[in-house]
């Protein structure tokens, strides 16, 4: 297998290296330009052969292509992968609305290609080891749901990125971009669809400061900019989604980017009538289970003690800690396990282009309940 990565900002270089430990030949990086192309792929020791992503479409030696470019470039990119007949993994957001994102489902199950979203947070092992736990009946009947997602690097009115804005990531921000994470993770979790939210959702900073000459926080640029443009931001900054789920189920979701000293926080906790559960992306090698009547647990990652399905998302023995890139790691194993095997219509243990639509379904559901202060049922038109 040979795979091209597409966008050069943070997340692409975090694929090539999951890719490369995972097993898959990267056969180059495409950037916004060939230029960019060029000085990404030789920073990252890559071939530089294939250097826009129209020649990565033609060329029979590329098997995959991963899209890691702005929001607004996903449908179309995904599309004509697609078309192309080669496999695809697509990180979030799908695309910008259910319009686009329901064709792509359909168009993916029409070829034979395997298309994947990198919703990578499922695979830090006591997650998946939390979902066993779920599905076997160890917790008892599912009660409610509680969590966060929270960060900081949009803190300031200074802190500028393309993803505040609407027209390059879309009417949702701080949900969209790493709120879905968590909406996936918990649907994931607890093996139940969310169906229905009622959320209230703010703007802190209306106006922000955009560096004239493109440097952006996030993008590893160390100075601040001194010369800046004002612009107007209809984003959320930060926001709360009360929950309901198909097995009765409720819960709340908190996402903030403007949470200072967080820098990258995914917290759930579920009750159960027998027991709860709870994890922190900061502290990824522990699963705290509580019990009523002994005392409560942590579980601490280690082969010897995980349920099988958390067992095949492990690299490492116990106390040898994984974290955030091996979720990455274990999700291409995954992808790319299942495109060896051959059986496409065997069930698909990564996140699939469906779940991927049911996402953006959830998205525009929280964002109508916003804007009408009102519950609102999420479509079933999955």
């Amino acid at each position: 297998m040979k795979a091209i990565v597409v966008g050069t900002g943070f997340i692409g270089p975090v694929h090539v290296e999951a890719l490369r430990r995972a097993g898959v030949e990267v056969a180059g990086m495409v950037g916004s330009s060939p230029e960019k192309s060029v000085a990404a792929a030789e920073r990252l020791g890559l071939p530089t052969s294939i250097t826009t992503f129209e020649q990565a479409l033609q060329s029979d030696d590329v098997d995959s292509i991963h899209l890691t470019s702005p929001n607004r470039l996903h449908f179309e990119q995904a599309k004509a992968v697609l078309q192309a007949g080669k496999h695809v993994m697509c990180e979030k957001p799908l695309a910008m609305d259910s319009k686009q994102s329901r064709e792509l489902v359909q168009l993916a199950s029409n070829t034979n290609t395997v298309a994947g979203v990198s919703y990578n947070i499922r695979f830090y092992p006591l997650c998946h080891e939390a979902a066993a736990r779920v599905a076997d009946g160890r917790i008892g009947d599912l009660f409610h749901v509680t969590g966060s997602y929270v960060q900081d690097w949009l803190l300031k009115p200074t802190d500028f990125n393309w993803r505040v804005s609407a027209e390059d990531g879309g009417a949702l921000r701080a949900i969209a971009d790493i709120g879905t994470h968590w909406l996936d993770l918990i649907q994931f979790v607890t093996g139940q669809k969310i169906t229905e939210v009622c959320a209230d959702l703010r703007t802190v900073h209306p106006i922000r400061k955009r560096p004239v000459g493109g440097a952006q926080t996030f993008s590893g640029d160390a100075a601040p900019a001194t010369n800046t443009e004002d612009i107007a931001v209809e984003t959320e900054d930060c926001g709360s989604v009360m929950l309901r789920f198909a097995n009765g189920a409720n819960g709340n979701l908190w996402v903030s980017q403007t949470t200072a000293g967080r820098k990258n926080c995914l917290r759930f906790e579920l009750a159960g009538s027998e027991s709860s559960l709870a994890f922190n992306s900061e502290s990824p090698n522990t699963l705290w289970i509580g019990h009523r009547d002994k005392a409560s647990e942590t579980l601490i990652r280690d082969p010897a003690l995980l349920s099988p399905s958390a067992l095949q998302t492990t690299s490492y023995p116990g106390g040898h800690n994984e974290g955030f890139p091996d979720t990455f790691k274990q999700l291409f194993r995954s992808f790319y396990g299942y495109i060896s095997a051959g059986d496409y219509q065997a069930a698909r243990p990564f996140p699939t282009f469906e779940e991927g639509h049911y996402e953006i379904l959830i998205c525009e559901a929280i964002l109508k309940s916003h804007r009408e202060q009102a519950w609102v049922k999420v479509s079933d038109n999955a």
